[in-house]
């Protein structure tokens, strides 16, 4: 019983001491996060998500009209510049119908003191395309980044 009890309150024992030192470990990890170079200033960067069948079975937006459509909708309103990357994406609409379609990403980068026109113009965008190819939606992920040129 004596080697029950010994071998119990070790395990108790080192239970306690791994609880104790978790709060040292995660500080560790976070002054070695804050140690690491930033480069850059903060910037937002917006990512859109253009697809190309029309929900009304007519012909899918083509290269031609999407590059037309950023000529016209998205480089006056950021003309330091923007990347379009072609896609192949999948997602439900509003029916329950899944999609499988050929697809544009649109990344802006734009600086946060800009951030409040830059949500302007990138609704006006998303508006504008969805009117355009008569699209239920357009996709939009925002987050922070730090960007140097």
């Amino acid at each position: 019983m004596n080697v029950h009890l010994t071998s119990t309150r070790a395990l108790l024992t080192g239970a306690a001491l791994l609880l104790a030192a978790a709060p040292t470990a995660y500080a560790t990890l976070a002054e070695a996060d804050s140690s690491v170079p930033e480069h850059g200033v903060p910037y937002v960067e917006t990512q859109l998500f253009f697809g190309t069948e029309r929900p009304g079975g007519g012909p899918a937006v083509t290269d031609r009209q999407f590059m037309a459509f950023v000529d016209k909708e998205v480089t006056p309103g950021f003309p330091d510049g923007l990347t379009v990357q072609s896609g192949r994406g999948r997602w439900r609409d509003v029916s329950g119908r899944i999609w499988k379609e050929r697809s544009y990403e649109l990344i802006l980068l734009y600086p946060v003191e800009r951030a409040f026109a830059s949500d302007r113009r990138t609704e006006e965008v998303r508006r504008a395309y969805e009117k355009t190819f008569g699209q239920e939606s357009v996709g939009r992920v925002d987050d922070r980044a730090r960007a140097d040129f």
